[in-house]
């Protein structure tokens, strides 16, 4: 027993122990836990304090704006209201009418628990602030089927505290005030389903047009996904990404029990497309406005993060133009198509800021259409409306190519391959410039362009304008990408070419502003350079080219600064073989033109690639579109030209010159060109192909006067090698000191020159002459006596020949006795025969005898006086010979 006793010298152990101090590291847990807890509490009571405040602020339910949409507003460019979104063609839907497997896949995939919470999911709640917390803000939302109809008939969708705080409170009245079944109504009946489509019973009639009592499992899970995110979950638009996410509904389907296993996999089988309303039978709505372009706005609300945003009572400030708007709409439903069947589309872009002015998004073109070509359609190829982008901008942006760079079109086949590249006309040309090259859209120097910038640049710079090409091969340069982009993108890039190479990403919405009436949301994009100012103005000088004589000549507007491309695309030789395609066949053309103002982009073809067009009327129908298009909403525009920036000079050069030089002031006219170069990059040699051609000036002339005939005989002599055009002769006289007086131009070394005046001094020069050159003047000095007055005593004093009184000699000489050799002998009877004896002359005697005494004046100052004792045989055998 003693030994269960303690000691007292362990009692006073023990107790020493147990007045130890704490250690400091509990101290402060303690103080650390006690910490939390009182800011708990505080957090906990601020919280509902400003939970309390908040709510307080919170709007009275209205049962009108929980049942109805409310409509946004959409004004255009000049701020005026030109349409709403509304419920207008509804269709409202009552509860009891529901079928039941459509509100299984809506509760499954939007709120598994509607049934079970009071209008917030705390459980749901907590996993999504978890989620958030772990992945980052905005991975998950809580929002229950309640919260959603509350946001949507009273709330901005701003992410603050204050609109969570109202919406819950909101959401806790409205669950306390109506029976789960009229909640659940009010948002079957008032989601945003797609574009413009409320409610479930309207999207089954838009998709399947049917009633929902007959749709099957699959369709109710196709439009339980579209609520989710309308526009993106379109199934006429996008149906794989739509059919993805509809097997995940039906996955949550099955996995809540709603549906068995095999009832999933049956239904995740139905391709989607195979149960969608045909397109043919949908028909548009033509009773809506500009139904193309709010389309464009509805797609960019999506791709901003706002889908959700139109069922909210929002304010949309557009760009649109409402004249280009009507234009387009006019043109596109007009009667200058080919065919019933061709499609066309249409991106009207403001060339300075990018803001899209108007949309075609097909031929007669209404709300319930589906497929905007103008934005949609991103599948077919751009053909020779790529060439600027990929081919010849880079060349110039990277390898300071100037538009006077040569180009060889030549038979070529694509690097390591046998294919040959063609030209749409299957000819080769030769030698030309990269300013001909464009304008006349020839393929084989396009793909040269593409193999000497290389296809790494050339896909860098296409993705300056957020356009994705995908792989860029030698054969891109002709059109011929991985993938394809829209009028809107097309549109859009030119317009840079237009704005000094400065690009802003087309936009169809300058803001939204809130139900509040303050909050806004700006949707300006911002605006890049993506070309120098250099490469923008040569590419659109080439492109003005195209509209006066190259390609695009149908597009032109007189009086319009318009610069342009056409293309055409081809069907691969699998495809004309699949299809049984005639040669002529080809799917798509396009035309992209723009002036200072607009950039206009159009594509023409049919629906399917497989229907070809074969005619100059379908080939041409792009051009002609852009024409009415253009010259409509230019009426009353500035028209400015496009200017030549500093950057760029003009020279003139001599084409074919390697390296470019300039030309000489010898350089056939024909070979001159004046092209634009980068500043600093120009040509300063100055070429030597061509010299001045120097003739050599006439030799050994002499003149021999005849006095019997008043003839003079010029003679001289000419040598010249390498001479590749003709000589000819120029023959001046001068008489007397008087001015000189061209008479002949011969080929000949030699002239006979009549009727020469006694007393006269004459002066004749001879310049050899070939094209434009001349050569040194030659000239020789004839001096003739005056008559002496005895020497006139043997003609009869009336003018009668003495030996002929009568004057009946007629002459038997056929010369006509003059420099032209035509001379009619009217003069003194006795005729006038100067033919020349050896034969050089045409002046062949025609003395007819009739001698009236007069003397007739020649042009040349010479007269045809008949010399003394003159018969007509002295004509001599003047048919011998011709003037030389």
């Amino acid at each position: 027993m003693s030994e269960q006793k303690m000691t007292r010298e362990q009692r006073r152990k023990q107790q020493e122990k147990k007045k130890q101090p704490k250690t400091p590291a509990k101290l402060w847990m303690k103080r650390i836990l006690l910490t939390i807890v009182i800011i708990g509490v505080v957090g906990l009571i601020a919280g509902g304090s400003l939970f309390a405040f908040y709510a307080s602020s919170a709007p009275e339910l209205d049962e009108t704006a929980l049942k109805d949409p409310i409509s946004p507003k959409l004004l255009d460019a000049n701020g005026d209201l030109f349409a709403t979104v509304g419920a207008e063609s509804r269709e409202y839907i009552p509860y009891d009418e529901i079928p039941k497997q459509m509100e299984d896949a809506i509760i499954a995939t939007e709120d598994a628990r509607f049934y079970d919470h009071f209008g917030v999911d705390v459980l749901r709640l907590g996993k999504a602030v978890l989620a958030n917390v772990t992945n980052g803000f905005g991975d998950q939302g809580a929002s229950t089927i309640t919260q959603q109809v509350v946001k949507n008939s009273f709330l901005t969708n701003e992410k603050t505290l204050k609109r969570k705080a109202q919406e819950a409170y909101l959401s806790i009245q409205l669950e306390r005030e109506y029976e789960k079944e009229e909640i659940f109504e009010m948002y079957f009946n008032k989601v945003l389903m797609s574009g413009r489509i409320y409610g479930y019973g309207t999207a089954a009639q838009y998709f399947y047009g049917k009633d929902l009592k007959d749709l099957t499992l699959d369709q109710y899970a196709v439009l339980a996904v579209m609520s989710q995110r309308p526009n993106a979950f379109n199934p006429f638009k996008d149906p794989e990404l739509t059919e993805k996410r509809r097997n995940v509904v039906l996955h949550l389907m099955n996995l809540h029990g709603k549906i068995t296993e095999e009832e999933m996999k049956t239904a995740q089988a139905v391709p989607i497309e195979d149960t969608l309303l045909p397109e043919d039978q949908r028909v548009a709505n033509q009773d809506s406005k500009y139904d193309a372009f709010i389309d464009i706005v509805l797609n960019e609300l999506e791709a901003n993060g706002d889908g959700n945003a139109i069922s909210e009572g929002i304010t949309i400030h557009t760009t649109l133009q409402p004249n280009a708007q009507k234009q387009v709409e006019k043109t596109l439903n007009s009667d200058m198509f080919p065919t019933d069947d061709i499609q066309s589309a249409v991106a009207v872009i403001d060339t300075k800021t990018g803001a899209i002015a108007a949309v075609g998004g097909g031929r007669n073109y209404g709300a319930d259409r589906g497929f905007n070509y103008a934005q949609d359609m991103t599948t077919r190829s751009p053909g020779s409306t790529i060439k600027p982008l990929i081919d010849y901008a880079p060349a110039v942006e990277f390898l300071d190519w100037s538009t006077g760079h040569t180009l060889v079109d030549e038979k070529i086949t694509y690097t390591g391959s046998e294919q040959v590249v063609r030209n749409f006309d299957g000819k080769y040309k030769g030698k030309m410039t990269f300013r001909e090259a464009l304008y006349n859209s020839r393929n084989v120097p396009a793909v040269k362009t593409l193999q000497e910038v290389g296809t790494d640049n050339a896909k860098e710079f296409v993705n300056r304008f957020g356009i994705d090409l995908g792989n860029v091969t030698e054969s891109s340069a002709i059109g011929g990408t991985s993938k394809a982009m829209s009028p809107i993108q097309m549109a859009g890039a030119y317009a840079a070419f237009g704005n000094s190479g400065i690009h802003t990403e087309p936009y169809a919405i300058n803001k939204i502003v809130y139900r509040d009436g303050k909050t806004e949301k700006n949707y300006k994009p911002k605006s890049k350079e993506v070309m120098k100012d250099s490469t923008a103005y040569m590419v659109t000088d080439v492109l003005r080219d195209v509209m006066t004589k190259g390609t695009g000549k149908r597009a032109a507007i007189s009086g319009l600064d318009i610069a342009g491309k056409t293309g055409t695309s081809n069907y691969s030789r699998d495809d004309m073989k699949k299809w049984d395609l005639p040669s002529s066949a080809f799917p798509d053309v396009w035309f992209a033109g723009y002036s200072t103002d607009y950039s206009i982009a159009i594509w023409s073809g049919y629906p399917e690639m497989k229907t070809p067009m074969t005619t100059n009327e379908e080939r041409n129908l792009p051009q002609n579109i852009f024409k009415e298009v253009m010259a409509n909403i230019s009426a009353d525009s500035a028209n400015e030209k496009f200017s030549k920036p500093n950057s760029v000079v003009e020279v003139t050069i001599e084409k074919g010159s390697s390296p470019l030089k300039l030309a000489s002031e010898y350089t056939p006219d024909e070979l001159k060109l004046t092209e634009l170069f980068v500043r600093g990059t120009e040509p300063t040699a100055v070429s030597e192909e061509y010299k001045q051609l120097e003739l050599n000036s006439p030799s050994n002339l002499s003149v021999e006067y005849d006095e019997l005939t008043s003839t003079a005989t010029l003679a001289w002599d000419f040598e010249q090698e390498d001479l590749e055009s003709e000589v000819q002769f120029e023959v001046a006289v001068t008489i007397d000191n008087g001015p000189p007086e061209v008479i002949e131009t011969t080929k000949q070394n030699g002239l006979i020159v009549q009727s020469l005046i006694p007393g006269s001094t004459y002066v004749f020069s001879v310049t050899a002459v070939s094209d434009d050159i001349r050569s040194e003047s030659v000239s020789v000095t004839l001096t003739l006596d005056a008559i002496v007055e005895e020497d006139l005593d043997d003609l009869d004093p009336d003018g009668e020949d003495v030996e002929n009184p009568d004057g009946s000699n007629n002459g038997n000489g056929n010369g006509n006795g003059n420099n032209n050799g035509n001379n009619n002998g009217n003069n003194s009877g006795n005729g006038n025969g100067n033919g020349n004896e050896n034969g050089n002359g045409n002046s062949v005697g025609n003395e007819n005898g009739s001698d009236s005494g007069d003397e007739t004046e020649n042009p040349d100052g010479g007269s045809t006086e008949t010399p003394p004792g003159g018969t007509g045989e002295t004509g001599g055998n003047g048919e011998s010979g011709t003037t030389p």
